[in-house]
């Protein structure tokens, strides 16, 4: 077996976007692509929107099976890693095989948070992270179509509300559930979350904020009531949308620093320089000496690239300007950038009451932009808070004047 491979782990976006980028530089016959899942990578996002709400609705790969034969890379699926042994070099897989290796790269992403207080498996109780779930759950949600039952949503991030939007797209009657004062606290503004909450009510959601939930009733492998805010609810099903949680067992197992996330540094590098990391699980450094972690296709889209170039023997260094977007319904959110401490924001009112773009500025400096079906001023706002540009905050309310003229 050669002992210049670059055995991957894990089987999702950053997995995929890595093997395009060494594919590209001539450097797919060097890879093992190894996963859990028994589907080669695939596109994650759909899988609380379209997916949800289309019976006929298939995964999208990001690449078939002929691209991954063509490129020499060998896929190794539902043959997940147990061990890496870092001294020998050597991943083993679950079939018992030792893949070694030059490089090893841990894309091993994030799992489903869950509830101590639920036992495990419960029959009515759901998570959404890969396409096993995303299967089970369609086929239950279109049956509680049928059958008039009511769908509970705890959490109010963006997974939460995300199928709570798809399930009421259905025909359901959803309601959700959110311990904190507001919805997407530690994700967008308060003005945004405002207008998310307000979005949800208009779709007939019922919301419950600030929600106390104790008392859990289970009988017979099943989540029966619930008691939130003193009040006894009935449960016919439940999805936790209570965060995720990032995958780094394979990491602490072997002796790798982590710190809410493996910790890299802005080369993609982990403690181990033979081992590397990207995507949701990694905690990579900040500008301001700090350390993150971030879950996001961009993240993984970009910390692949950086990663392909260290294996190449460049070195570049991870300096992002973050994106994320959301679907929820008929509103589409769009953020760039990182909400700062202390900022300013200015309105930017776009062609009809749902569309607008708050930019949120510390003196002449945009640094952060949120857009609620805008998706102009959100390509635009990217350019502005790479670039840095000197801004009038007076000057981007008015929506008459294209935000290009800034770039000119």
């Amino acid at each position: 077996m050669s002992v210049n491979q670059i055995v991957i782990v894990g089987g999702g976006h950053a997995a995929a976007a890595l093997c395009v980028a060494l594919s590209e530089a001539g450097q797919g016959h060097r890879v093992h692509l190894v996963s859990e899942e028994q589907e080669l990578p695939y596109h994650r996002p759909p899988l609380s929107k379209n997916f949800l709400k289309k019976l006929d609705e298939t995964i999208a790969l990001h690449k078939g099976a002929a691209w991954y034969g063509e490129q020499g890379i060998q896929t190794h699926l539902s043959n997940a890693v147990v061990r890496i042994d870092r001294q020998a070099q050597k991943a083993v897989l679950r079939s018992g095989v030792a893949l070694s290796y030059q490089h090893l790269v841990l894309a091993t992403g994030t799992r489903a948070r869950t509830l101590d207080a639920l036992p495990p498996f419960l029959t009515n109780v759901h998570v959404l992270r890969n396409a096993e779930h995303a299967r089970s759950l369609r086929t239950r949600l279109n049956e509680m179509v049928a059958a008039g039952r009511h769908l509970t949503v705890l959490g109010g991030g963006f997974i939460g509300l995300e199928i709570a939007a798809s399930a009421r797209q259905l025909g359901l009657d959803v309601t959700v559930l959110e311990v904190a004062p507001r919805l997407l606290g530690r994700s967008v503004s308060v003005q945004l979350a405002e207008h998310v909450l307000v979005h949800h009510l208009s779709m007939g959601t019922k919301m419950q904020i600030s929600a106390h939930i104790e008392n859990y009733e289970v009988r017979e492998n099943h989540l029966r009531s619930i008691q939130v805010n003193g009040n006894r609810m009935a449960i016919d099903e439940l999805i936790l949308g209570i965060g995720a949680i990032p995958e780094t067992r394979l990491a602490s197992d072997c002796g790798l620093t982590v710190d809410n996330g493996i910790v890299v540094d802005a080369c993609m590098r982990t403690s181990d320089p033979a081992v590397m990391a990207v995507g949701d699980c990694v905690a990579f450094p900040t500008s301001d000496g700090g350390r993150i972690r971030l879950e996001s296709v961009q993240n993984a889209n970009d910390q692949a690239r950086i990663a392909a170039t260290t294996l190449l023997g460049r070195e570049e260094r991870y300096a992002p300007i973050p994106w994320f977007w959301s679907e929820q319904g008929p509103m589409r959110l769009q953020m760039a950038g990182l909400l700062p401490p202390s900022f300013e924001t200015v309105r930017r009112s776009g062609t009809n009451a749902s569309s607008f773009t708050l930019f949120h500025m510390v003196g002449d400096k945009l640094l952060c932009a949120e857009s609620a079906n805008a998706p102009l001023d959100h390509m635009m706002s990217r350019k502005l808070i790479e670039t840095r540009v000197t801004l009038n905050p007076a000057t981007l309310v008015d929506h008459l004047i294209p935000l290009k003229s800034f770039l000119a």
